[in-house]
């Protein structure tokens, strides 16, 4: 077995990596604001650029998880022997998130939590067969930011937002984290919510939070959706741009978006996490359809989609083994020029 150490002081994070004949995985975890550590570790199975790989998800003490339903939203929710402790109070402005990372920032592969599987491990979007890798449109390379989901979160497709009249994309609520960390994907981080963007994608509500690592240099001098303006000019043009072009090279239309495409502040973006909260909490306690979505969880005590040790531990035992990741196409790196 070879393990590979890293820590970050500076940044706050810690990633232990391990690799064998039967698996790979790291530990990611963040200090929280009384000198503890909340950790998570991943395993990995299958091949990376291959339809069989999975990132699974397990506590420190080695319990398999799903990050969509047993990783907390609000990251003042300390764990103490894997069951979630009750809620500090914080106002709205105080209050930090947990961010699953599924896209390191500079990389094309379309990685995401997979909500129609047992316990949501992470894998690749896969769309007519093929394995999908975002495009490259000048002057961008891939992602331009961390890319993942807030746990605990669902965009409701069976709920019309009155602000955007379009219903939800089914999913968790998406993060563009913009810090200066290129993070890995199944890491966990802290972020603090800056704003968000109203995308229109065919048709569904697809909410796209700024936010930024709190272990991030620039974290302290970033608030609002207006010191990112301030402090990083073209950065929330850019981003804008990139949701509107990225789908283009596969022969789409550009994307639309709410609100003429203008980013909301962050008092609105938290109403946002927080109403889709509070729609997954009703698909979780069964007070909504949830139709494809797997809500088998660990950690949520008085869910009655509650598993136990066997039958999750079974689910990563039918996955293949753990083995090297397969080379990226070629295609993977091509640049694509759009006529203005």
């Amino acid at each position: 077995m070879r393990v590979l150490f890293r820590s970050s002081a500076r940044l706050g994070c810690v990633l232990l990596r391990a690799a064998g004949s039967g698996g790979s995985g790291f530990s990611t975890g963040f200090s929280t604001g009384g000198g503890r550590m909340m950790q998570y570790r991943i395993e990995e199975r299958g091949r990376a650029h291959s339809p069989e790989y999975r990132i699974y998800f397990k506590t420190a003490s080695g319990k398999y998880i799903s990050p969509f339903h047993d990783i907390p939203l609000f990251s003042s929710e300390h764990q103490e022997n894997d069951v979630p402790a009750k809620k500090q109070k914080r106002s709205d402005s105080e209050l930090l998130f947990n961010m699953v990372v599924e896209v390191p920032r500079w990389s094309n592969a379309k990685m995401e939590i997979s909500t129609k599987e047992p316990l949501n491990p992470i894998k690749q979007d896969v769309k007519k067969g093929k394995l999908r890798y975002v495009a490259n449109v000048f002057p961008h390379k891939g992602y331009i930011w961390n890319y993942g989901a807030l746990p605990q979160t669902w965009e409701d497709p069976n709920h019309t937002d009155k602000d955007t009249s379009c219903c939800g994309d089914n999913d968790p609520v998406d993060v563009c984290e913009i810090g200066s960390q290129v993070c890995s994907a199944g890491q966990v981080i802290q972020v603090k919510v800056l704003g968000v963007l109203a995308l229109i994608d065919e048709g569904e509500t697809d909410w796209k939070i700024i936010a930024i690592n709190t272990s991030d240099p620039d974290a302290p001098k970033l608030n609002s959706i207006e010191d990112v303006r301030v402090s990083r000019p073209g950065q929330l043009e850019a981003t804008v741009d990139w949701f509107r072009k990225y789908k283009i090279p596969d022969g789409k239309p550009e994307n639309k978006f709410a609100f003429n495409g203008q980013f909301k502040d962050k008092d609105f973006a938290i109403e946002v996490i927080k109403s889709t909260h509070n729609y997954w909490k009703a698909l979780i306690y069964k007070q909504t359809k949830c139709g494809e979505i797997m809500c088998k969880n660990r950690l949520v005590g008085d869910s009655e989609y509650v598993v136990g040790d066997e039958e999750v531990e079974e689910v990563v035992r039918a996955a293949p083994e753990y083995r090297e990741p397969l080379p990226l196409p070629a295609e993977v790196d091509k640049w694509h020029f759009l006529s203005q």
